[in-house]
């Protein structure tokens, strides 16, 4: 960089755009993974999610002061490469220098006390995961959700940053910038908020749903001895997603049923047709297992989890993602979750 009487030769926006641009291309021939921040519009966020973190950024005295020098960049196109890992946050940043800055950012994990009193909260409120993600829930969870030292998001003693800039200041503009990142990347997929704080998602609505169970079921007039096994006809007549297990307070059948047998020239043809004489094809293996999943997700299941407990390749899962929404089999119901279609 240029500078003149000891100041900074000035740079347009459009030469740090163009300049992010560039090495963004440089950058992508090397890593093809690489996951840039790229605002649609001037808002860095437009979801609850992706605002409420810019807004928890900037509430804090710690940070108002120097936040803000983190806006032009990601508006601007300077954050290069950001990626959410549970607890932690790796960014590439590009600066005034030719080589994008290296920025670290970890965050301790909710408080254990705080997560309970969170979940509580949310005990009768939260009957929706569409809702939780959308930012569609009642104001007082919002209010429980932001609320400053005990809430969901986390406050400055929790963050911890690094930054590969010679910069002095304690949060320097690349750093600024990947928080502001974080913000914009929560719009695409605000589960990875979770992610990122290390706890589990189903277990605000967990409750919701045994308290559910147990109050609809008190008001039957009449109490079946049988055991309503498919849980979907319950959840379509009272209008409620049900998680997994028994309904709280059944009655399982104490019919005694009949255990089939399969006679033994019959089990061994059985045998000897699944003993695979060739090798399945892999592709149709994969999909079949990532639609197991799915199926098994009344509520609905994020890309990320997805990745997580399938255990195959994130491209993978995103291709037979976008295949089966191709051929109708799952839809959208927020974003980057999605749910089985009945």
């Amino acid at each position: 960089m240029s500078y003149y009487y000891g100041f900074p030769q000035y740079v347009s926006v459009g030469e740090k755009r163009a300049k992010a641009e560039k090495k963004l291309k440089q950058l992508r021939k090397k890593n093809p993974g690489i996951q840039p921040i790229v605002l649609e519009g001037s808002a860095i966020a437009k979801t609850w999610w992706g605002k409420e973190w810019n807004k928890n950024l900037e509430r804090y005295a710690d940070y108002s002061n120097r936040i803000d020098r983190g806006r032009s960049y990601v508006r601007h196109g300077a954050v290069l490469d950001l990626k959410i890992k549970p607890g932690q946050v790796e960014a590439l940043v590009q600066g005034s220098r030719s080589k994008p800055y290296a920025v670290s950012i970890s965050i301790d994990p909710i408080p254990r006390k705080n997560w309970t009193e969170i979940k509580q909260s949310c005990k009768g409120r939260m009957d929706s995961l569409k809702k939780l993600i959308a930012g569609e829930f009642p104001k007082a969870l919002g209010d429980v959700f932001t609320r400053q030292g005990n809430g969901l998001f986390p406050v400055p003693k929790e963050i911890h940053f690094e930054c590969s800039c010679p910069d002095w200041a304690s949060m320097c503009k690349h750093v600024a910038a990947t928080l502001y990142g974080v913000g914009a990347r929560l719009d695409q997929d605000p589960n990875l908020f979770f992610v990122l704080r290390k706890v589990d998602i189903n277990d605000l609505i967990t409750e919701t749903v045994k308290e559910s169970k147990k109050e609809l079921l008190s008001k039957a007039k009449k109490k079946t001895s049988r055991v309503i096994e498919n849980e979907s006809g319950l959840s379509d007549m009272f209008g409620i997603d049900f998680g997994e297990g028994d309904a709280p307070g059944t009655v399982k059948d104490s019919t005694p049923k009949i255990k089939k047998t399969v006679p033994r020239k019959q089990a061994i043809r059985k045998t000897v047709s699944n003993t695979p004489g060739k090798r399945k094809n892999r592709k149709l293996t994969d999909t079949t297992k990532i639609e197991k999943i799915i199926r098994s997700r009344r509520i609905g299941i994020s890309v990320s989890e997805l990745i997580k407990t399938s255990g195959m390749e994130a491209q993978k899962v995103r291709n037979i993602v976008f295949q089966l929404k191709s051929r109708k089999k799952i839809e959208s119901i927020a974003r980057g979750i999605y749910q089985w279609v009945k």
